[in-house]
Formats: C-alpha cells, structure tokens, sequence
C-alpha cells in the first residue's frame, strides 16, 4: 500500500512522465480529472456515480489503466481551521482501502474551496445551473489536481 500523508512523500514516488489523476470523493460522487504526461495541465474528466466500494475503485483503476495513471490525488476536505473532521476520516479510509487495490502512490491534496473555485469558473464561463450540476465534481477535481502539479513543479525547481 503506497498512501503518503506528505505531499512531499508522495512526489518522491512519483515516475517521470506519467500522468496523473485527481480525485474529488463527495457523498454520492467522485469527481475524476486527469493531466498530461508532463504533469503540467489538469483536465476534468468524468463524474463517477457512487456505489459500492469495489464498484467504484474498479471504475476508477479503469480508468487508471485507460489513461496509464502514475498516481492518485484526493482531495482532502479539511475544515476551514486546518483541523480534520469525519469527511477526512472517510477520504482516509477511501485511500487505504484504493490503496490495497493498487501499487500506486496515492497522496492527498487540501481541497478546500476547490468547489467554491470551481463553482465560480463554471459561472463565469456562464454556464447553466443544469449543467454545473453535471461537471461541477470533476472541475472541482481538476481544480484539486492543478493544486497540486502547481506544487510538484515548485518542488521540482527547489530541488534543481
């Protein structure tokens, strides 16, 4: 199992060229986004419907093995003082259990806001109520996983 509770664990992991995917877990959905091979876009992909735990990791390394994935990003949804509360619990509990599934490094990123983010993006696109409905989870993931490139490249020039 390859869960890293520090960003910078799981970047040391990571194998060059790879993409990566982020992931916005919600009650009833997960968000999924994907980036290039040079980790330098993040992309909305899809919104998974939730189900069972085995139905939905079998559709998200679907997906992994689709797009050959090198690692996963979670969104961690950490209250708005830092502190982490049942949401986190549950996103770590998701981790572990993918993480058992699979060799991959899974990290997590701090999502909060990532909705608010990607809420207004999609308004001032202007976009409909119906159809921000449909593609906010996966923005909202795509917004995670830009996050967290952005930090990977700035990891990667502090150790050039």
């Amino acid at each position: 199992m390859a869960v890293f509770d520090t960003f910078e664990d799981f970047a040391a992991q990571l194998r060059p060229m790879q993409a990566l995917a982020g992931l916005d877990l919600g009650e009833k959905t997960i968000g999924v986004a994907v980036s290039d091979r040079m980790r330098a876009i993040a992309t909305p992909l899809l919104t998974v419907r939730r189900q069972k735990f085995g139905l939905d990791a079998a559709a998200l390394l679907a997906i992994v093995d689709e797009r050959e994935i090198g690692g996963l990003i979670l969104g961690l949804p950490r209250n708005m003082d830092g502190s982490e509360g049942p949401r986190c619990q549950s996103t770590r509990a998701f981790a572990r259990n993918l993480g058992a599934k699979t060799d991959l490094p899974i990290g997590f990123w701090d999502e909060r806001l990532s909705t608010v983010a990607a809420e207004r993006a999609l308004l001032e696109a202007d976009t409909s109520r119906r159809k921000r409905a449909l593609v906010i989870d996966h923005v909202a993931a795509g917004v995670i996983l830009q996050g967290a490139l952005d930090r990977l490249a700035r990891l990667g020039r502090d150790i050039s």
